[in-house]
């Protein structure tokens, strides 16, 4: 009997030292503020009213997202969202009277970050829907932000690349 306790006993033991020291990969960590560097970027023809600098406070249960880009009459704006990582989608709204809702959900890896929209965008009284869908991804150790943003609206499919530096 003594012979199948210490059996038993390694068999238990054995998987609990090896998890251990077995480390699995943490998630991308997006936290910080950054700039948006124009001649690696792929913005196509909405380029220049791409978000030129993002702010970033990602929390272990969600990410605040602040967007500074510049508006259509010239200013600059800015739109902030916190999405849940749960999936959970949120409404926002941007614009004046235009609404966006927006999910996140992380990659199976824990490397990449999607965000998936749906932008009401209201001029005057005309409607214009945009969905699209931003995944997220670090570059060179973590100083560089790649958003790959590929969405459909009345103006056809489209997307866009932004390379964000610290």
């Amino acid at each position: 009997m003594k012979s199948f306790s210490k059996k038993l006993l390694a068999f238990l033991v054995a998987p609990a030292i090896f998890f251990s020291f077995t480390s699995f990969p943490d998630k991308a960590n997006f936290s910080g503020e950054w700039k948006l560097n124009e001649g690696k970027s792929e913005l196509g023809q909405f380029g220049p009213y791409a978000p030129r600098a993002i702010k970033v406070n990602q929390k272990t249960d969600s990410i605040m997202i602040s967007k500074i880009a510049p508006s259509f009459n010239g200013d600059e704006v800015t739109l902030t969202e916190t999405l849940p990582f749960d999936g959970k989608e949120i409404e926002s709204t941007v614009f004046g009277t235009s609404k966006r809702k927006a999910s996140a959900k992380w990659s199976d890896d824990g490397q990449s970050l999607s965000i998936t929209y749906d932008i009401m965008l209201d001029f005057n009284g005309q409607t214009t829907e945009i969905k699209g869908t931003e995944t997220w991804a670090l570059a060179d150790g973590g100083k560089t932000l790649v958003s790959q943003n590929n969405y459909t609206s009345p103006f056809g499919d489209n997307q866009a690349k932004g390379v964000y530096e610290k």
